[in-house]
């Protein structure tokens, strides 16, 4: 029953969300203060309201209080309360993912899902990226490790982040808060609740976010106008409408917008390699960070590099229904939920790829890059219980559109960079040549000497030497690509999860997921502007090439001449692939309470992470690959776990052990020129973790934290086990190694206090910390994308009144000013770390690293500095 009466005239928000939304959607609002007692922290990691003791689940669970003392707007600020989770952006916004113990995917191909599942308000968003941005209003997060696929879906094979956001109230209530901050910060948002009638209630949220730069940019050879890069600039506003219509039903509406507009992401030099001199007579100004001695690692620097602009123009949008409807007459009692959602993201982006000042390689803010996600779901679950028995079945539909656009411009230095870059290589070949001995001159104008016509080779040497001039064409400069991917899915699921109490001490628990995915992806890619010329003439002067500079130098040669976005062969190609499948995934699920304090507990689950295609130009040497499809990957996972609640139920305890194997990882990994997801065969995540919160017989304090320690490793595996052998060589230190973003330590702690000092006054303070021990940064663990140790650490003083109707906070993010790097990266086209031999000894014998012989220049996404501000809130 609704309890409609009682909706009308209480309170307590903790009744109306109680009330509103039934026995198996969201849970229960908590109350504004936060849990007191551990018996208050209620949870629906199994999509119906237990206290967070009696799930069997790893979860954590962050009430509203403790999210905004953290100073948590979004999931990246999330991770500071969360061990085991990282959150990092790389080329823009639109790339952002989530990692739990160590699982997860990065880069920007959007026809890769997520390895952990976002789910906000019970609408499952298909990428970490439309799931990013201001939250608002949250009653509470969790975050649930380990594969969740049974009541969560497919692509939750590393965990969920389950957002609930405030519900409408039928008392009438105002806030709104002004903040004001280092770097140019200054935020306002405000939200509205109430009644519209005896049955119907709203709420509107809206907020509007402004803050300069993180880096300094020197914008070289221009025309790029910004000195600063990765701003914030954004609007968000999500009204919801709650109708009661009788004791039985509660229908929640909820349509949100977001814009930003906004540039990021520039990257800085972390190690400068042997380029540097080309791209310094190429540039105004240096053009990149000058070498350290010996082409080491450069110190930490907010110094980024870019001629062209970063900025990004992204909206997102959507409408969900959620509808509860008790059945008291349905075996027993019973409760159908219905959520239904549309959602439409779409992104537009410019990028300056070399990530220098010099004119090379870039993306225009014009429409032809960026892409979309226009998703629709509908969910249906039935569920209800009895003395022996809770049980929940229900079915799940989406339909996908994504549409990809891609597109490169040549700058004006693109044809002299690449032309410095090959005579450069070939001094250590020219011992053959016809022409006269001696080291070939380097020089900016070389490459019409590849292209010309007919090329004989002593034609080619007499022309590399200056003895002849270059008559053969260069790479036209303006756009020289543009493709279009169109990936359409539609997945279709049944699910079961029932709880059956064998006693009152012993629950067993047992989930089935059968999921039927339909893909298809029609691709469009086109050189324009005359774009391949110049990769299809050094093609045709193989032979000249060959003889002049030697048989083993023509593949380097040409190959440079046609890398993915110059290929000749991707001139006017089409795509056209589809697959379906379908995938069993469960759980199985034993817990024995040995006391009402302590619970122990043992679980198997099988996730599922769905195949797709890479949305890209994705080439074996020059030749395109003839798939684009990746399979699917699955995971399977043993825990075995301890949660004890202790001192009078006011101290949390909790302990899990996790044996995880994944099959067939979807790693998405930059080669240099493009992402490309590659499956690897084996992927293993074993370690342990654990939770406290104590609420401390001292009125107002409150001590959390949490532990995790993780070894997540790749198998070992050969180019024979690849989709694509060819891939192997960039991919060659991974075999037995601990995965990127995987750190073996990860630990957070927090302080919370708060005390009436009388006269209805009120004072708190509050600390978060996150610590991790170093970790790869790379996808391919490079040696110089490792990252140190590190810990950061959050803070916030408040003043204000004991009813809340105003309060200050003084807040810092970052207080140490920690100095870590997100995600490390090739400079493109600057050096080369791989060899193209199997290495016999040097620093990493085995493999096809060496680095006495690395003459990569290594760029980096830096993680935030030191902010701090001042927020005023009022509530009435």
């Amino acid at each position: 029953m609704r309890l409609t009466n009682i909706l009308r005239t209480t309170v307590s928000a903790a009744v109306v969300g109680a009330c509103a939304f039934g026995f198996a959607g969201v849970a229960s609002a908590q109350d504004q203060d936060g849990p007191t007692t551990i018996d208050d922290i209620i949870v629906t990691a199994q999509k119906r309201e237990q206290n967070l003791q009696d799930v069997p689940i790893v979860v954590t669970s962050l009430p509203a209080e403790a999210l905004e003392n953290a100073g948590v707007r979004d999931i990246k600020d999330l991770q500071i309360l969360t061990p085991g989770m990282t959150v990092t952006s790389t080329q823009s916004e639109a790339s952002t993912t989530a990692r739990i113990r160590g699982v997860g995917t990065v880069g920007d191909n959007p026809g890769l899902e997520s390895s952990v599942g976002v789910v906000i308000d019970g609408v499952y968003r298909s990428r970490n990226s439309v799931g990013f941005g201001d939250l608002g209003e949250m009653s509470r997060i969790e975050v649930l490790k380990g594969p969740q696929g049974t009541l969560f879906g497919k692509n939750t094979s590393a965990g969920v982040i389950n957002i609930l956001t405030e519900a409408p109230s039928f008392t009438p209530g105002f806030s709104g808060e002004a903040t004001a901050g280092n770097y140019g910060a200054m935020g306002v948002s405000g939200s509205v609740t109430g009644p519209i009638t005896d049955q119907l209630a709203f709420r509107l949220y809206a907020g509007r976010r402004v803050r300069d730069g993180f880096y300094d940019v020197d914008t070289g050879d221009g025309p790029r106008t910004q000195t600063d890069d990765a701003n914030q600039d954004f609007f968000t506003t999500r009204g919801q409408l709650l109708w009661l219509p009788n004791d039985n039903t509660s229908i929640r509406v909820i349509a949100d917008y977001t814009s930003r507009d906004e540039y990021c992401c520039a990257g800085v030099q972390i190690r400068t390699g042997p380029t540097y001199p080309f791209v310094d007579a190429l540039s105004t100004g240096t053009g990149q960070r000058p070498p350290a001695a010996g082409f080491g690692p450069l110190p930490f620097s907010r110094q980024a590099f870019s001629n062209r602009g970063t900025g990004q123009d992204i909206h997102d949008m959507g409408v969900s229904v959620e509808a509860n409807i008790d059945m008291p007459g349905l075996f027993g009692g019973a409760t159908l939920t219905s959520i239904t959602s549309w959602r439409d993201w779409n992104g537009e982006i410019g990028m300056d790829i070399d990530y220098t000042g010099a004119d090379i390689l870039y993306r225009e803010q014009d429409g032809d890059y960026g892409y979309s996600v226009d998703n629709l779901t509908q969910e249906l679950r039935l569920a209800g219980s009895n003395e022996r028995i809770d049980w929940l079945v229900g079915v799940f539909a989406t339909r996908e559109r994504i549409g990809r656009a891609d597109s490169y411009y040549f700058g004006a230095d693109y044809g002299p960079f690449l032309s410095l870059l090959l005579t450069a290589q070939l001094n250590a070949a020219t011992a053959g040549s016809p022409t006269p001995p001696g080291p070939i001159p380097i020089n900016p104008g070389r490459v019409g000497c590849f292209t010309a016509t007919g090329q004989t080779a002593a034609g080619l040497g007499g022309c590399l030497y200056g003895l002849v001039p270059a008559t053969g064409p260069g790479f036209t400069v303006g756009q020289g690509v543009e493709d279009f991917y169109e990936q359409e899915s539609t997945s279709y699921a049944i699910f079961t999860n029932n709880t059956w109490h064998v006693t009152d001490k012993f629950d067993l628990t047992l989930g089935l997921r059968y999921t039927i995915d339909d893909k298809s992806l029609d691709a469009r890619q086109r050189n324009v502007n005359g774009n391949g010329a110049t990769c299809a003439a050094f093609a045709a002067n193989a032979g000249a090439i060959a003889g002049a500079l030697g048989a083993a130098a023509a593949p380097t040669i040409i190959g440079n001449a046609c890398l993915p976005w110059a290929n000749a062969a991707f001139n006017n190609r089409n795509i056209s692939e589809s697959f379906d499948d379908g995938e069993l995934s469960g759980t199985i699920k034993a817990a024995y309470r040995i006391n009402d304090s302590i619970m122990t507990y043992a679980s198997y689950a099988r996730g599922y992470k769905s195949f797709g295609y890479n949305l890209d130009r994705v080439q074996t040497g020059v030749t395109p690959v003839a798939s684009l499809l990746f399979p699917s990957e699955v995971v399977d996972s043993y825990e075995a776990g301890v949660k004890m609640t202790l001192l009078n139920r006011t101290v949390l305890l909790n302990a899990t052990y996790f044996d995880q194997t994944f099959t067939d990882f979807q790693l998405n990994t930059f080669l240099g020129t493009a992402f490309v997801v590659e499956s690897i065969p084996e992927l293993t995540s074993r370690g342990v973790d654990a939770d406290f919160l104590w609420f401390t017989p001292i009125d107002g304090l409150s001590l959390g934290g949490g532990l995790t320690y993780t070894n997540t490793e790749y198998g070992n595996f050969t180019a024979a086990d690849l989709t694509n052998p060819g891939n192997f060589p960039q991919l060659s230190l991974l075999p037995g190694s601990r995965a990127s973003f995987a750190p073996e330590w990860s630990a957070s702690a927090s302080i919370n206090y708060e005390r009436s000092i009388g006269n209805g006054g009120r004072v708190g303070f509050s600390l978060a910390a996150k610590y991790m021990s170093d970790y790869n940064t790379g996808s391919d663990l490079l040696p110089y994308k490792a990252q140190d140790a590190f810990t950061t650490v959050n803070g916030r003083i408040s003043i204000g009144t004991e009813d809340e109707r105003w309060t200050v906070d003084i807040w810092a993010q970052n207080l140490t000013d920690e100095e870590y790097v997100q995600v490390a990266y090739n400079g493109p086209l600057q050096g080369t770390a791989f060899q193209s031999t199997l290495q016999s000894g040097g620093t990493h014998p085995g493999t096809y690293y060496n680095g006495n012989l690395d003459t990569q220049t290594y760029n980096a996404f830096l993680g935030q500095p030191r902010t701090y501000g001042i927020t005023l809130r009022a509530k009435y």
